[in-house]
């Protein structure tokens, strides 16, 4: 079953990865990828050059580190001390890139600001971006058909996602803390969105699901003082308890006129037609 990624988070960016590191030496072995300087962006390591170091053994971009295995590559983690714009390679040594580990990139010292993932990766582990607190824009393509718990947890400064239509469920705990998320894109492929999805994003204001979501799990907006609508646009789905747990008792939900299980109130929320949205 394909299940999430949540949020295409959705920029393209303009860094090219180069060459591979050091080879395995067998199948299933860990590896480290090197990749170069974007020309217009440099991607920076903190520590300095010293006199007992010549420039020339000095990296200025971060280490990838992945494991192969049979003929595919995942992605296992990076170097904290990364910065500035990220592209994921489609292929190391010759095979496609397909995954993402759990806990690839989490770390809360980190400095990158985007990461640009290629269309040879299927799936995001768990906890994958969880606390990069400078990560504005991730591309997440139409490839990923399951994205895993906790995905970008804590990515403070993230304003914008959308999620790919190859995704089916948002899943538990995607975009906790995402405090400066605005805006959040939900394709017709979502059939549900699971345990506190959006929980403690604090500047989300509205939010519109698709019809094709038929399930809206236990505290999906936990704690979103801001949040004042959400327009579902099919028949009422099943709602968990205490859904839209939000703080503010302004929060309306919309409907539209034709769509069917309504009554004057959904998840403790208020209803109203989509027509009555001030």
């Amino acid at each position: 079953m394909k299940n999430l990624l949540l949020f295409a988070v959705l920029v393209s960016l303009p860094l090219l990865l180069g060459g591979c590191g050091k080879k395995s030496s067998s199948e299933g072995s860990e590896s480290s990828y090197k990749n170069p300087a974007a020309p217009n962006e440099e991607v920076k390591l903190d520590e300095p050059i010293t006199e007992n170091e010549p420039a020339a053994a000095v990296s200025v971009s971060p280490f990838l580190k992945y494991q192969i295995q049979g003929d595919t590559v995942t992605i296992t983690g990076c170097d904290y001390k990364a910065s500035g714009a990220l592209i994921i390679p489609a292929t190391i040594e010759g095979k496609p890139v397909t995954s993402i580990g759990n806990l690839a990139f989490k770390s809360r010292y980190s400095g990158l600001t985007s990461i640009t993932i290629p269309d040879s990766v299927t799936s995001i582990g768990s906890w994958a971006f969880r606390q990069l607190p400078k990560l504005t824009s991730i591309t997440i393509p139409n490839s990923v058909t399951s994205i895993g718990t906790g995905a970008f947890y804590e990515c403070s400064k993230l304003t914008s996602i959308t999620i790919p239509d190859s995704v089916t469920s948002i899943p538990k705990e995607a975009f906790v803390r995402c405090r400066n998320l605005t805006n959040i894109t939900i394709p017709e492929s979502v059939t549900s969105i699971r345990f506190q999805a959006f929980r403690e994003c604090y500047n989300l204001t509205s939010i519109t699901i698709p019809e094709s979501v038929t399930r809206i799990e236990n505290q999906v907006v936990w704690n979103c003082p801001r949040l004042m609508s959400i327009r579902i646009l099919g028949d009422a789905p099943e709602v968990g308890q205490n859904a839209f747990d939000v703080v503010s008792d302004k929060l309306t939900i919309y409907r539209k006129p034709e769509a069917k299980g309504w009554g004057d109130t959904f998840g403790g929320r208020p209803v109203k037609l989509i027509s009555e949205k001030p």
